[in-house]
């Protein structure tokens, strides 16, 4: 296949894999992808980390596969007495299709939390990030391979360069605003954006200057008794012309006799505007919590991929640096 044929396609597949994005139906288990303002932001503990694994599209040929792994935490707590910072790293990895046209993004964020008032607090993050696309040419067939009965993959591709690799570099930023009663109330608004400086990737020296990416989301937290707490969440994001909206709740139920800290069933519903009906299922222990959901397809897309839109799961670990401290009354979060 002609070159020209060769850059037509990647510039198709990097088209439609940068119109969807990074992008998790459990945005709230993505912390540092929704906004960096989020890094070090933590209810109970002083440490995360955690990790989650998608699969969209199963049944069609250009399917997803995204995997993240992430972790921040909070210092300076016990030497500031209104404020603290939150500094994390996260990295994703995005693959699709035969050609595996993938994306591989290293992020590290550092983000600044006042308090400032005795029932609210702002933050400020801000993200640097390098990362790499690239396409494996080896793993696709050409028209030099046609036998004129099929392809047969054994036979040279006449390609002089089996794969094609570029990088940029994006910087993100972001600021939650969070309410809070310390009892039975918790609200927090972010706002964020990405791709703020609009890097150019590029494949046999064409641009894609990617676009600016904001990033919206409320999240309300609401105990209405001992054992039930509430929590609905809205997400939007927007890049040139592709948008996503998500909105829906978790409802976490106590299983055991702890009013502090309980192991908790979380069990969820959300709407993805036009596109997919998620339902959500996991488990709390302690400060921990794993969590799966499927996206089931209401989209004409359900005629190509026969209603299966995505499964995923996710695993976050959160910790204190010293056992048994109590900090949540100094640095102002709920006490769910």
């Amino acid at each position: 296949m002609k070159k020209i044929n060769i850059l037509l396609f990647c510039l198709i597949s990097s088209s439609m894999l940068n119109a969807q994005g990074l992008h998790f139906s459990q945005f709230y288990n993505a912390p540092m992808l929704l906004n960096p303002a989020n890094t070090g932001l933590l209810q109970n503990s002083d440490w995360r980390v955690g990790t989650s694994y998608r699969n969209q599209w199963a049944t069609v040929p250009v399917n997803y596969n995204t995997f993240s792994v992430f972790a921040d935490l909070g210092a300076f707590r016990n030497n500031w007495e209104t404020s603290w910072l939150g500094a994390g790293v996260a990295v994703w990895r995005d693959a699709a299709g035969d050609g595996n046209l993938a994306l591989t993004r290293i992020q590290t964020n550092l983000a600044y939390h006042v308090l400032i008032s005795e029932r609210s607090s702002l933050s400020a993050g801000i993200g640097a990030s390098y990362n790499q696309r690239s396409v494996d040419f080896s793993k696709l067939t050409f028209d030099s391979q046609w036998d004129e009965f099929s392809f047969n993959r054994n036979a040279p591709n006449m390609e002089t360069n089996s794969s094609q690799k570029t990088t940029f570099t994006s910087i993100s930023a972001g600021m939650n605003y969070s309410y809070y009663n310390n009892s039975n109330l918790y609200i927090k608004m972010s706002l964020a954006a990405n791709n703020i400086n609009q890097p150019i990737e590029t494949f046999y020296g064409q641009s894609n200057k990617l676009g600016l990416r904001p990033q919206a989301a409320l999240e309300v937290s609401y105990k209405p008794g001992e054992k039930v707490i509430l929590n609905p969440m809205v997400y939007y994001t927007r890049q040139k012309k592709a948008s996503e909206l998500v909105f829906g709740s978790l409802f976490n139920v106590n299983t055991g006799e702890m009013k502090v800290n309980p192991n908790e069933v979380i069990l969820g519903v959300f709407y993805r505007n036009k596109d997919a009906i998620i339902a959500a299922a996991g488990y709390k222990w302690k400060d921990h919590r794993v969590m799966v959901s499927y996206d089931q397809t209401i989209s004409q897309m359900s005629q190509g991929n026969n209603g299966v839109g995505a499964f995923e799961i996710s695993l976050i670990l959160q910790g204190n640096y010293k056992r048994g401290d109590d900090l949540r009354e100094t640095y102002g979060c709920p006490r769910f």
